[in-house]
Protein backbone atom coordinates (compact mmCIF):
# COMPACT_ATOMS: atom_id res chain seq x y z
CA UNK A 1 0.00 0.00 0.00
CA UNK A 2 3.01 2.61 0.71
CA UNK A 3 4.03 1.70 -2.68
CA UNK A 4 0.51 2.68 -4.20
CA UNK A 5 0.86 6.03 -2.32
CA UNK A 6 4.17 6.73 -3.33
CA UNK A 7 3.61 5.42 -6.71
CA UNK A 8 0.80 7.90 -7.25
CA UNK A 9 2.28 11.06 -5.37
CA UNK A 10 5.18 10.99 -7.55
CA UNK A 11 2.72 11.01 -10.87
CA UNK A 12 1.02 13.72 -9.34
CA UNK A 13 4.32 15.90 -8.79
CA UNK A 14 5.68 15.36 -12.04
CA UNK A 15 2.62 16.43 -13.67
CA UNK A 16 2.18 19.69 -11.68
CA UNK A 17 4.20 22.31 -13.54
CA UNK A 18 3.90 24.19 -10.83
CA UNK A 19 6.57 22.45 -8.55
CA UNK A 20 8.87 22.90 -11.32
CA UNK A 21 8.66 26.48 -10.99
CA UNK A 22 8.59 27.00 -7.65
CA UNK A 23 11.58 24.31 -6.64
CA UNK A 24 14.16 24.59 -10.10
CA UNK A 25 13.08 27.27 -12.45
CA UNK A 26 12.13 30.31 -9.52
CA UNK A 27 15.56 29.64 -7.17
CA UNK A 28 17.45 29.78 -10.26
CA UNK A 29 16.54 32.89 -11.18
CA UNK A 30 17.63 33.95 -8.00
CA UNK A 31 20.55 32.61 -7.92
CA UNK A 32 21.96 34.31 -10.92
CA UNK A 33 20.16 37.74 -10.53
CA UNK A 34 21.75 37.75 -6.44
CA UNK A 35 24.92 36.26 -8.44
CA UNK A 36 25.17 39.36 -10.57
CA UNK A 37 24.41 42.18 -7.86
CA UNK A 38 26.58 40.99 -5.09
CA UNK A 39 29.29 39.16 -7.14
CA UNK A 40 30.42 42.23 -9.21
CA UNK A 41 33.90 43.18 -7.24
CA UNK A 42 34.85 45.12 -10.70
CA UNK A 43 32.58 47.78 -10.35
CA UNK A 44 34.18 51.62 -9.66
CA UNK A 45 32.66 53.88 -7.46
CA UNK A 46 32.23 57.07 -9.57
CA UNK A 47 34.05 60.66 -7.61
CA UNK A 48 32.59 63.52 -8.81
CA UNK A 49 35.07 66.36 -8.21
CA UNK A 50 34.96 70.41 -9.09
CA UNK A 51 38.55 72.25 -9.44
CA UNK A 52 37.82 75.31 -8.62
CA UNK A 53 41.42 76.35 -8.03
CA UNK A 54 43.05 75.51 -11.30
CA UNK A 55 46.95 75.36 -10.29
CA UNK A 56 49.34 73.09 -10.72
CA UNK A 57 48.95 72.03 -7.22
CA UNK A 58 45.23 71.39 -7.95
CA UNK A 59 45.93 69.16 -10.61
CA UNK A 60 48.51 67.35 -8.66
CA UNK A 61 45.74 66.12 -6.14
CA UNK A 62 42.97 65.69 -8.46
CA UNK A 63 45.59 63.48 -10.77
CA UNK A 64 46.32 61.45 -7.16
CA UNK A 65 42.96 60.65 -6.43
CA UNK A 66 42.80 59.51 -9.73
CA UNK A 67 45.48 56.97 -9.82
CA UNK A 68 43.51 55.08 -6.53
CA UNK A 69 42.02 51.76 -8.24
CA UNK A 70 38.78 51.37 -7.66
CA UNK A 71 37.55 54.56 -8.08
CA UNK A 72 37.16 56.78 -11.64
CA UNK A 73 36.98 60.82 -11.27
CA UNK A 74 34.50 62.71 -13.43
CA UNK A 75 33.88 66.66 -13.80
CA UNK A 76 30.90 68.25 -14.50
CA UNK A 77 31.97 71.79 -16.66
CA UNK A 78 28.69 72.22 -17.94
CA UNK A 79 27.27 73.15 -14.35
CA UNK A 80 28.44 75.36 -11.55
CA UNK A 81 29.92 75.07 -8.24
CA UNK A 82 26.46 76.85 -6.80
CA UNK A 83 24.13 74.16 -9.51
CA UNK A 84 25.93 71.24 -8.18
CA UNK A 85 25.85 71.75 -4.71
CA UNK A 86 22.39 72.64 -4.92
CA UNK A 87 21.89 68.73 -6.87
CA UNK A 88 23.43 67.62 -3.66
CA UNK A 89 20.32 69.17 -1.36
CA UNK A 90 17.74 67.65 -4.08
CA UNK A 91 18.79 64.65 -3.87
CA UNK A 92 20.22 64.66 -7.67
CA UNK A 93 23.60 63.75 -6.20
CA UNK A 94 24.89 61.68 -3.90
CA UNK A 95 28.08 63.66 -2.75
CA UNK A 96 30.70 66.42 -4.49
CA UNK A 97 34.70 66.87 -3.80
CA UNK A 98 35.80 70.44 -4.46
CA UNK A 99 39.09 71.82 -4.37
CA UNK A 100 38.18 75.38 -3.66
CA UNK A 101 39.86 78.60 -4.67
CA UNK A 102 43.21 79.22 -3.05
CA UNK A 103 44.15 75.51 -2.28
CA UNK A 104 47.51 75.68 -4.66
CA UNK A 105 49.00 79.15 -2.49
CA UNK A 106 48.12 77.47 0.91
CA UNK A 107 49.61 74.12 -0.29
CA UNK A 108 52.73 75.81 -1.46
CA UNK A 109 53.17 78.37 1.61
CA UNK A 110 52.91 75.25 3.74
CA UNK A 111 50.27 75.92 5.45
CA UNK A 112 47.03 73.47 6.02
CA UNK A 113 45.24 73.21 2.81
CA UNK A 114 41.63 72.01 2.91
CA UNK A 115 39.27 70.61 0.34
CA UNK A 116 35.72 70.23 0.68
CA UNK A 117 33.46 67.09 0.62
CA UNK A 118 29.71 68.17 -0.04
CA UNK A 119 27.31 65.06 0.58
CA UNK A 120 24.01 64.24 1.00
CA UNK A 121 23.15 63.10 4.30
CA UNK A 122 20.60 60.58 3.57
CA UNK A 123 23.48 58.92 1.59
CA UNK A 124 26.37 58.31 4.46
CA UNK A 125 26.63 54.72 3.12
CA UNK A 126 27.20 55.29 -0.58
CA UNK A 127 29.78 58.14 0.17
CA UNK A 128 31.90 56.16 2.77
CA UNK A 129 34.08 54.76 -0.06
CA UNK A 130 34.80 58.18 -0.65
CA UNK A 131 35.50 59.43 2.54
CA UNK A 132 38.02 56.46 3.18
CA UNK A 133 39.15 57.79 -0.10
CA UNK A 134 40.02 60.83 0.46
CA UNK A 135 41.56 60.10 4.27
CA UNK A 136 43.51 57.69 2.77
CA UNK A 137 45.43 60.66 0.00
CA UNK A 138 45.61 63.20 2.69
CA UNK A 139 47.45 60.26 4.88
CA UNK A 140 49.56 59.80 1.92
CA UNK A 141 50.18 64.12 1.46
CA UNK A 142 51.05 64.05 5.17
CA UNK A 143 53.63 60.92 5.02
CA UNK A 144 55.33 62.60 2.13
CA UNK A 145 55.52 66.30 3.69
CA UNK A 146 57.00 64.42 6.89
CA UNK A 147 59.58 63.02 4.74
CA UNK A 148 60.68 66.13 2.99
CA UNK A 149 61.21 67.58 6.33
CA UNK A 150 63.19 64.70 7.45
CA UNK A 151 65.70 64.81 4.43
CA UNK A 152 66.36 68.03 4.74
CA UNK A 153 67.16 67.71 8.22
CA UNK A 154 70.02 65.32 6.40
CA UNK A 155 68.40 62.16 6.97
CA UNK A 156 68.88 59.54 4.18
CA UNK A 157 66.21 56.94 2.53
CA UNK A 158 66.64 54.00 4.84
CA UNK A 159 66.73 56.05 8.02
CA UNK A 160 63.42 58.04 7.46
CA UNK A 161 62.20 53.97 5.70
CA UNK A 162 62.92 53.37 9.41
CA UNK A 163 61.31 56.25 11.03
CA UNK A 164 58.51 56.08 9.01
CA UNK A 165 57.46 52.30 9.69
CA UNK A 166 54.23 52.15 12.43
CA UNK A 167 55.18 50.93 15.88
CA UNK A 168 52.21 48.26 15.11
CA UNK A 169 51.14 46.52 11.96
CA UNK A 170 48.39 44.37 11.21
CA UNK A 171 49.33 40.58 10.42
CA UNK A 172 46.30 39.50 8.10
CA UNK A 173 46.30 35.63 9.10
CA UNK A 174 43.16 34.00 7.31
CA UNK A 175 42.63 30.63 8.09
CA UNK A 176 39.80 28.07 6.21
CA UNK A 177 37.91 30.77 4.62
CA UNK A 178 40.26 30.60 1.26
CA UNK A 179 37.17 29.60 -0.89
CA UNK A 180 35.13 32.38 0.64
CA UNK A 181 33.04 34.09 -2.28
CA UNK A 182 29.29 35.96 -2.60
CA UNK A 183 28.69 32.26 -4.36
CA UNK A 184 29.52 30.81 -1.44
CA UNK A 185 26.71 32.66 0.45
CA UNK A 186 23.75 33.31 -2.54
CA UNK A 187 23.86 29.01 -3.91
CA UNK A 188 23.76 27.48 -0.36
CA UNK A 189 21.58 30.23 0.83
CA UNK A 190 18.71 30.27 -1.80
CA UNK A 191 18.97 26.47 -2.00
CA UNK A 192 18.33 25.71 1.65
CA UNK A 193 15.61 28.77 1.06
CA UNK A 194 13.68 27.44 -1.88
CA UNK A 195 13.51 23.40 -0.52
CA UNK A 196 10.64 24.91 1.87
CA UNK A 197 8.65 25.90 -1.06
CA UNK A 198 7.83 22.33 -1.38
CA UNK A 199 5.82 22.35 1.80
CA UNK A 200 3.02 24.44 -0.78
CA UNK A 201 2.81 21.47 -2.77
CA UNK A 202 1.92 18.90 0.36
CA UNK A 203 -0.50 21.03 1.90
CA UNK A 204 -2.05 21.42 -1.47
CA UNK A 205 -1.73 17.28 -2.38
CA UNK A 206 -3.29 16.65 1.01
CA UNK A 207 -5.96 19.01 0.67
CA UNK A 208 -7.07 17.22 -2.78
CA UNK A 209 -6.68 13.67 -0.98
CA UNK A 210 -9.14 15.18 2.08
CA UNK A 211 -11.66 16.64 -0.68
CA UNK A 212 -11.54 14.38 -3.67
CA UNK A 213 -12.74 11.43 -0.74
CA UNK A 214 -9.40 9.84 -0.83
CA UNK A 215 -9.02 10.10 2.95
CA UNK A 216 -12.17 8.83 3.37
CA UNK A 217 -11.65 5.70 1.34
CA UNK A 218 -8.46 5.37 2.40
CA UNK A 219 -10.10 5.42 6.72
CA UNK A 220 -12.25 2.24 5.59
CA UNK A 221 -9.06 -0.22 4.47
CA UNK A 222 -6.40 -1.73 6.68
CA UNK A 223 -4.09 0.50 5.53
CA UNK A 224 -2.91 2.76 9.12
CA UNK A 225 -2.05 6.09 9.44
CA UNK A 226 1.13 6.49 9.47
CA UNK A 227 1.62 4.10 6.45
CA UNK A 228 -0.27 6.84 4.35
CA UNK A 229 1.54 9.53 5.73
CA UNK A 230 5.34 7.91 4.82
CA UNK A 231 3.51 7.54 1.72
CA UNK A 232 2.92 10.86 0.77
CA UNK A 233 6.90 11.96 2.60
CA UNK A 234 8.59 9.93 0.78
CA UNK A 235 8.13 11.41 -3.12
CA UNK A 236 8.42 14.73 -1.53
CA UNK A 237 11.98 13.88 -0.24
CA UNK A 238 13.17 12.55 -3.60
CA UNK A 239 11.74 16.05 -4.89
CA UNK A 240 13.65 18.30 -2.49
CA UNK A 241 16.96 15.70 -2.77
CA UNK A 242 17.05 16.31 -6.60
CA UNK A 243 16.41 20.08 -6.29
CA UNK A 244 19.15 20.51 -4.40
CA UNK A 245 21.38 18.36 -6.11
CA UNK A 246 20.54 20.44 -9.29
CA UNK A 247 21.07 23.68 -7.66
CA UNK A 248 24.02 23.06 -6.41
CA UNK A 249 25.66 21.50 -9.79
CA UNK A 250 23.96 24.27 -11.48
CA UNK A 251 26.53 26.90 -8.85
CA UNK A 252 29.47 24.37 -9.42
CA UNK A 253 29.16 24.55 -13.42
CA UNK A 254 28.05 28.14 -13.40
CA UNK A 255 30.00 29.96 -11.15
CA UNK A 256 32.73 27.49 -10.19
CA UNK A 257 31.15 26.92 -6.54
CA UNK A 258 33.58 24.73 -3.94
CA UNK A 259 31.52 21.87 -2.67
CA UNK A 260 33.89 20.55 -1.02
CA UNK A 261 32.88 16.68 0.83
CA UNK A 262 30.43 15.09 -1.46
CA UNK A 263 29.29 12.77 0.98
CA UNK A 264 28.99 15.48 3.53
CA UNK A 265 27.07 17.89 1.09
CA UNK A 266 24.55 14.73 0.70
CA UNK A 267 23.98 14.27 4.15
CA UNK A 268 23.29 17.88 5.02
CA UNK A 269 20.61 17.17 1.89
CA UNK A 270 19.02 14.23 2.99
CA UNK A 271 18.89 15.84 6.28
CA UNK A 272 16.92 18.89 5.24
CA UNK A 273 14.61 17.05 2.73
CA UNK A 274 13.90 15.05 5.79
CA UNK A 275 13.38 18.60 8.19
CA UNK A 276 11.40 19.94 5.63
CA UNK A 277 8.93 17.96 4.46
CA UNK A 278 8.48 16.72 8.02
CA UNK A 279 7.64 19.82 8.80
CA UNK A 280 5.48 19.86 5.57
CA UNK A 281 3.42 16.64 7.20
CA UNK A 282 2.57 18.56 9.98
CA UNK A 283 1.50 21.68 8.78
CA UNK A 284 -0.87 19.91 6.48
CA UNK A 285 -2.17 18.13 9.46
CA UNK A 286 -2.55 21.41 11.53
CA UNK A 287 -4.19 23.95 8.74
CA UNK A 288 -7.78 23.93 8.09
CA UNK A 289 -7.67 24.84 4.37
CA UNK A 290 -4.51 25.82 1.26
CA UNK A 291 -4.65 29.04 2.21
CA UNK A 292 -4.02 28.96 5.67
CA UNK A 293 -1.34 26.33 4.85
CA UNK A 294 0.30 29.08 1.79
CA UNK A 295 0.64 32.00 4.37
CA UNK A 296 2.19 29.65 7.29
CA UNK A 297 4.93 28.45 4.54
CA UNK A 298 5.31 31.92 3.73
CA UNK A 299 6.47 32.68 7.20
CA UNK A 300 8.33 29.69 7.91
CA UNK A 301 10.36 30.06 4.78
CA UNK A 302 10.87 33.92 4.87
CA UNK A 303 11.55 34.16 8.50
CA UNK A 304 13.67 31.35 8.49
CA UNK A 305 15.79 32.86 5.37
CA UNK A 306 15.88 36.46 7.25
CA UNK A 307 17.03 35.29 10.70
CA UNK A 308 19.25 32.31 9.47
CA UNK A 309 21.62 33.94 7.46
CA UNK A 310 20.12 32.68 4.12
CA UNK A 311 20.02 36.62 2.44
CA UNK A 312 23.04 37.89 4.38
CA UNK A 313 26.12 36.24 6.42
CA UNK A 314 24.55 35.14 9.96
CA UNK A 315 27.33 37.46 11.29
CA UNK A 316 26.23 40.54 10.10
CA UNK A 317 22.99 39.56 11.54
CA UNK A 318 22.20 41.85 14.69
CA UNK A 319 22.86 39.60 18.01
CA UNK A 320 18.97 39.50 18.88
CA UNK A 321 17.92 37.91 15.27
CA UNK A 322 21.16 35.27 15.57
CA UNK A 323 19.57 33.89 18.68
CA UNK A 324 16.23 33.66 17.05
CA UNK A 325 18.06 32.08 14.13
CA UNK A 326 19.49 29.20 15.85
CA UNK A 327 16.22 27.79 16.49
CA UNK A 328 15.36 27.74 13.05
CA UNK A 329 16.11 24.92 10.52
CA UNK A 330 17.34 27.08 7.65
CA UNK A 331 20.18 28.04 10.13
CA UNK A 332 21.20 24.56 10.71
CA UNK A 333 21.26 23.95 7.09
CA UNK A 334 22.83 27.03 5.88
CA UNK A 335 25.44 26.39 8.65
CA UNK A 336 26.51 22.78 7.78
CA UNK A 337 27.00 23.96 4.06
CA UNK A 338 29.33 26.69 4.40
CA UNK A 339 30.92 24.54 6.90
CA UNK A 340 31.66 22.15 4.07
CA UNK A 341 32.30 24.23 1.37
CA UNK A 342 34.19 26.96 3.05
CA UNK A 343 36.06 25.76 5.76
CA UNK A 344 36.50 22.21 4.30
CA UNK A 345 34.43 20.34 6.59
CA UNK A 346 33.61 17.01 6.59
CA UNK A 347 30.86 14.60 8.22
CA UNK A 348 32.25 14.73 11.60
CA UNK A 349 32.13 18.37 11.31
CA UNK A 350 28.24 18.00 10.30
CA UNK A 351 26.62 15.65 11.85
CA UNK A 352 25.10 17.37 14.79
CA UNK A 353 24.08 19.58 12.18
CA UNK A 354 22.23 16.81 10.16
CA UNK A 355 20.97 15.25 13.45
CA UNK A 356 19.17 18.43 14.41
CA UNK A 357 17.66 18.67 10.84
CA UNK A 358 16.41 15.21 11.20
CA UNK A 359 14.60 15.48 14.68
CA UNK A 360 12.79 18.33 13.15
CA UNK A 361 11.65 16.05 10.51
CA UNK A 362 10.69 13.27 12.35
CA UNK A 363 8.79 15.99 15.19
CA UNK A 364 7.23 16.73 12.24
CA UNK A 365 5.72 13.52 11.65
CA UNK A 366 5.06 12.61 14.69
CA UNK A 367 2.68 15.15 15.08
CA UNK A 368 1.11 15.12 11.55
CA UNK A 369 0.70 11.49 13.07
CA UNK A 370 -1.38 12.75 16.20
CA UNK A 371 -2.98 15.12 14.14
CA UNK A 372 -4.27 12.22 11.05
CA UNK A 373 -7.25 11.59 12.85
CA UNK A 374 -8.79 14.89 13.34
CA UNK A 375 -7.61 15.57 9.00
CA UNK A 376 -9.49 12.91 8.26
CA UNK A 377 -12.39 13.59 10.76
CA UNK A 378 -13.34 16.95 7.92
CA UNK A 379 -12.53 14.35 4.71
CA UNK A 380 -15.36 14.41 2.40
CA UNK A 381 -16.92 11.32 2.04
Amino acid sequence: MIRSIVRKEIQVLIKEKGTFFWLFLLPVLFIVMFSAIFGNTSQTVTVRYYDADRTVASKELIQALGGIKGFELKQDDSQSLEAQIEDIRSGKLSSLVVVPAGYGGKYESGAAAEIELYRDAAEDTAVAPIVAMLNSVAAQYKEGNLRAILKSLGNNDQEIAGMMQPPLQVKDIRENAVKLSTVTQVVPGYTVMFVFFIMITMVRNFMRDRDSGMVSRLRGTPMKSHHYLIGMWVPNILVVIVQCTVLLLFGKLVYGLNLGDVAAVALIILSLAVCCTGIGLMLAMLVGGENQGIAFVQIITMGGAITGGLWFPYDFLPKAVQAVGRFTPQYWAQNGLQDIMIRGGHIGSVWINALILIAIGLAGFAVARLRFNQFAGTAVN
